[in-house]
């Protein structure tokens, strides 16, 4: 029974920097309830989203103390009462959970549970739900895209930003990506980006316009909003739309940018999202699992207990090249 086990876990009992991630090796292994699954994790997604519920400032507050992670990867170990989509000893990866994913084991409800073909490990399953499901509500239902829009990924070689690369071109958009190194631009362009620019140079954005004939893009995916928004409406095309994905802090603007062109800026809140949004998100990811354009990009790995280094670097890393994962 997985009440006598126990394991290894990140528990977070205070707000604060990473330090507060701190690692409890005789954590009971709990038990799936009704219509939840206990799964043996292999890896588990870190998200830039992770570190800023660890700080105790984001709209979404943990009651202490908690684990952090959602996006997890591993074995059906048993399941409760009524669950039918899954079995013991499937490979499996979560879009959440309810027990937290930094842990051996973790529980999460049957509906966030997804099987994990064969053709992915277990590190890519990690990386798959906020990444995906979140570039998806930004392209799809909030910039509500169309094939032959030209579409700017800026900020495009983290996890959320490979992630929307991809879609962006099985989606039959122009992709323009940006990112801050050069293996960074190398990967946006293995993902489906047709031009790459460094967000470093000075005169990147001169560029872009130059790409778009002075037009401007349709789409702006941004990662960065503190730091590129102003930048962004200076992008856009007539109508065109800012979906904001991150930010870190305020920004000044002018609305005058928005007025004259009559752009939008819109925000993206993966947790807004409704069941029927959901399925119809998954329903694609499925799909472009099966045809083998949905490839999750692993840019680190870190074992559990340093835990704290990977969200560190999640935010401070010169130049993100892929996901980072915890692996057990």
């Amino acid at each position: 029974m997985s009440g006598s086990r126990v394991m290894r876990v990140i528990r977070v009992s205070e707000f604060g920097g990473p330090s507060v991630l701190k690692l409890c090796t005789d954590a009971k292994v709990p038990q799936p309830g009704s219509r939840q699954v206990l799964i043996r994790v292999h890896a588990c997604g870190v998200n830039p989203v992770d570190t800023y519920i660890r700080t105790g400032t984001y709209t979404k507050k943990p009651s202490l103390p908690y684990t952090p992670g959602s996006n997890v990867a591993g074995v059906v170990d048993s399941v409760g009462d009524g669950v039918t989509t899954v079995k013991v000893g499937e490979r499996v990866f979560t879009t959440a959970t309810d027990s937290g994913g930094y842990a051996e084991f973790s529980v999460a409800t049957e509906e966030s549970v997804h099987k994990l073909p064969d053709a992915l490990d277990y590190e890519q399953g990690a990386s798959i739900g906020t990444a995906y499901f979140t570039a998806y509500r930004a392209l799809v239902h909030k910039a509500r895209v169309k094939p032959g829009d030209t579409v700017l990924i800026h900020g495009a070689s983290g996890g959320t930003g490979v992630a929307a690369c991809q879609l962006s071109h099985v989606l039959g958009l122009k992709v323009l990506g940006t990112a801050g190194t050069t293996e960074g631009m190398q990967l946006v362009a293995d993902n489906g980006a047709h031009l790459t620019f460094n967000h470093r140079e000075k005169d990147y954005t001169g560029k872009i316009m130059e790409a778009t004939g002075g037009k401007g893009v349709d789409v702006i995916v941004e990662m960065l909003s503190n730091v590129n928004l102003h930048q962004d409406l200076q992008m856009l095309a007539v109508g065109g739309r800012v979906a904001v994905v991150g930010c870190r802090g305020s920004i000044e603007i002018n609305p005058r940018d928005i007025m004259t062109k009559e752009t939008s800026i819109i925000g993206v809140f993966l947790y807004s999202a409704t069941p029927a949004e959901r399925k119809e998100c998954m329903a694609l990811l499925e799909a472009g699992m099966e045809a083998g354009w949905l490839r999750p990009v692993i840019g680190a790995r870190y074992n559990l207990d340093k835990a704290a280094q990977a969200h560190h670097d999640i935010i401070h890393s010169p130049g993100a090249t892929g996901r980072i994962v915890l692996t057990m």
